[in-house]
């Protein structure tokens, strides 16, 4: 093709997901012709106003075996673009080590951040080869001049350097009673990695004196103990499932706070019915964030459970991280995955979902044990840069800006590495799918088609059952449930004439991607707000992180928060799954003297991979109103079950709304029977449990196949 022709298909791609993928090619023409001329294409790139072939040409000088290539890329270590500098610091890592970059990526692993974990990551990679190098190095950017948690970024790098010369130093911290609580933490934790004798004396002697650093150093004599991992092909299976944003708790008390979604509902839910009954699968292993307190109990109950589902903590220092601002836990959450894994004894499979720090560093933690992957494959970022692009609100000139904050590049590239590397991957049901996989994400679902299974996402009808009993007695006059009481309480506090309208409800996160502000505006701005109340059911209200309280602002921004009430809106914050579903059917029937029946659930999110709370939402008998692009479209019989729309358009929103409350006039009944029969028929929880677990049994028998083929070979 040649580099020119390479670059021309970025400029001269129709989208932006289309140049991404074209950017890949600019890539292996520079490894295919290191030469003058590419060199001035990429440069001419790096200064044009095309943000996306300005970052391809980055990583294109990282695939030239060239001097000057690798100067230049050194040298945008100092762009003036941050982007820039996060996608060099990045791109180095696939470089042997520069010596001339140390310093820069060691400044910048100061800074923190995301780019403070791409350095970190270059430099771990280095420190194979150039290990003395970087240790020296590190101990000597280590002055009083930094910040404590600068220092403590230091530090934890340096535990990543395998050379003795590091280890006295991380002793020196760790034992330093008036080191700053963060430098000493990372020091203790850090000791854990290849720790020797004198890191073990020290790590008992801390252990001995208790309290947190006394914890911390219980763990990482943990980590230091040999690694006891078995596996083999005479038992049921254990599985592992990770979702390190929320705290997944078998009560699923949390849904819906922070980054506690439908995919916390989900593994719980999950993992409760590969259990349910004697089969393929023994025990589940669910992962989250938690605390150094919960580490240790949950250390003893992973080693000592042979069967069931269990709940284990990734602990994490400070504040609670949302996945945009997590990945610099990379270490951190390596470490932890890694502890209860080996604590568990036996780990067959492990279920990865989501691009973000948890599956980086989870896929790294597999590699290292032997544990073979499934991977859900979801074209995210992907279609949430399409859906911006086509609003207008995303830019190829403004890509740059934007992927500072969302790191759509770097996610992109960690889906395709994921499911590169996985076993076995999983894929929503789509209306297209080979087309969108292809498009999208660059996988070509007709090669080696035993390798991928289309499985849907299911929910606990039982529980939606129930509500659904308990919400249709409360409409018939018997006493209300707890629930149903306190969304009665909800209720009364809208004006009298007000509580003669119907529910349009919403369930999900406080988060730019679920679209509350948009429904919010779609409802109150138009004739939707004369003729329905709104509840928004989600977010953390009391203590908010910076998305929700970002996603408080934009809603109050409409409906200031002391005109809520007066105008029909009601923002009551997260609640438990099952008080959610309550609350959803009683939308469809109504509380007399509260609420008239005939409701609609509205979901506004830019986009939506499946959709468990539609589908919940459906098999209470609601109609729906859904976005048209992803999974919805897979189940949402447009204009009959539900309608779907373009969800980013107030106006194309609040129209679509109301031709659902016109079919729920018409035909409400008729459409709650099959809407909840198609849910009970191809949408439950069991239903995906009985799926997944022959491709679980199928991967498990391929490894311990390619283990004795091995083994024979030796």
């Amino acid at each position: 093709m040649g580099i020119q022709a390479a670059m021309d298909r970025i400029h001269e791609s129709p989208s932006i997901v289309a140049a991404l993928r074209a950017a890949d090619d600019v890539a292996f023409e520079a490894g295919r012709d290191p030469g003058v001329r590419t060199l001035r294409v990429l440069g001419a790139a790096l200064g044009g106003s095309d943000d996306i072939a300005a970052i391809a040409s980055v990583h294109a000088l990282a695939e030239m075996h060239d001097e000057e290539a690798a100067r230049r890329l050194v040298s945008l270590l100092s762009d003036p673009r941050p982007w820039i500098v996060e996608h060099a610091a990045w791109a180095l890592g696939r470089r042997p080590a520069r010596f001339e970059a140390v310093a820069r990526l060691i400044g910048i692993v100061c800074e923190g951040g995301f780019a403070g974990m791409l350095a970190q990551h270059t430099l771990e990679k280095w420190s194979v080869a150039e290990g003395d190098l970087l240790a020296v190095a590190l101990e000597a950017a280590d002055t009083g001049a930094l910040a404590d948690d600068a220092r403590a970024r230091l530090v934890e790098t340096l535990g990543l350097v395998a050379r003795p010369m590091a280890r006295p130093l991380l002793r020196r911290f760790a034992a330093d009673a008036d080191a700053p609580g963060s430098v000493r933490a990372a020091a203790i934790s850090a000791l854990g990695q290849r720790a020797d004798d004198q890191d073990v004396a020290l790590l008992e002697e801390l252990v001995s004196q208790g309290g947190h650093f006394g914890a911390l150093a219980r763990l990482a004599l943990i980590d230091a103990e040999p690694p006891t991992l078995r596996r083999g092909d005479d038992h049921a299976i254990t599985v592992a499932q990770l979702f390190l944003h929320a705290d997944v708790d078998s009560r699923l008390s949390s849904a819906g706070a922070g980054d506690n979604g439908g995919i916390a509902t989900l593994l719980v839910r999950l993992g409760d019915a590969l259990v349910a009954e004697p089969g393929v699968v023994e025990r589940v292993l669910t992962l989250s964030r938690g605390t150094v307190e919960q580490a240790g109990p949950d250390l003893l109950q992973f080693a000592g459970t042979p069967r069931g589902h269990v709940y284990g903590h990734i602990p994490l220092e400070g504040a609670t991280p949302t996945s945009a601002s997590a990945w610099p836990l990379r270490v951190t959450v390596r470490r932890g995955i890694r502890r209860l894994l080996r604590s568990a004894g036996r780990v067959d499979v492990m279920h990865l979902r989501m691009a973000d720090v948890g599956s980086l560093a989870a896929a790294d933690v597999a590699r290292e044990l032997g544990i073979p992957t499934v991977f859900t494959v979801a074209p995210d970022p992907h279609s949430v840069i399409a859906s911006l692009e086509r609003s207008g609100r995303l830019t190829r000139t403004g890509f740059g800006a934007a992927d500072l904050h969302e790191h759509y590049w770097f996610r992109a590239r960690l889906v395709q590495s994921l499911a590169g590397s996985a076993s076995h991957s999983v894929l929503f049901p789509r209306p297209d799918l080979e087309t969108e996989m292809r498009d999208l994400v660059g996988i070509d679902l007709a090669s080696r088609p035993e390798r991928h299974s289309v499985v849907a996402e299911g929910v606990d009808l039982g529980i939606i059952d129930s509500a659904v009993a308990t919400a249709r007695a409360a409409a018939d006059g018997e006493a209300l449930s707890p629930a149903l009481e306190e969304l009665a309480t909800l209720l009364r506090r809208l004006p009298e004439e007000r509580r003669a309208l119907p529910l349009l409800v919403s369930v999900g996160r406080l988060h730019r991607v679920k679209g509350m502000p948009t429904l919010v505006q779609a409802w109150a701005e138009g004739p939707l707000a004369d003729t329905t109340n709104l509840l928004v059911i989600g977010g953390d209200l009391e203590h908010p992180s910076a998305e929700e309280a970002e996603q408080v602002r934009a809603i109050d921004a409409v409906v200031p928060a002391d005109e809520r009430d007066a105008r029909g809106l009601l923002v009551p914050g997260h609640r438990p799954n099952d008080t959610a579903a309550e609350w959803l059917a009683a939308a469809r029937f109504g509380m007399p003297g509260l609420a008239a029946p005939g409701g609609v659930y509205v979901c506004a999110s830019v986009k939506e991979e499946f959709g468990l709370a539609i589908l919940e939402a459906m098999a209470t008998g609601l109609i729906v109103v859904a976005p048209d692009a992803g999974g919805p479209a897979t189940y949402v019989a447009d204009g009959d079950t539900g309608f779907l729309v373009a969800t980013g358009d107030p106006a194309r929103l609040a129209e679509a709304v109301r031709r659902a409350l016109e079919r729920v006039a018409v035909a409400g009944h008729d459409v709650a029977g099959r809407s909840h029969d198609l849910v009970a028929k191809r949408f439950t929880i069991q239903g995906m449990a009985d799926t997944l677990a022959p491709v679980y049994e199928s991967v498990v028998r391929t490894e311990s196949e390619l283990l004795r083929s091995a083994g024979s070979i030796a």
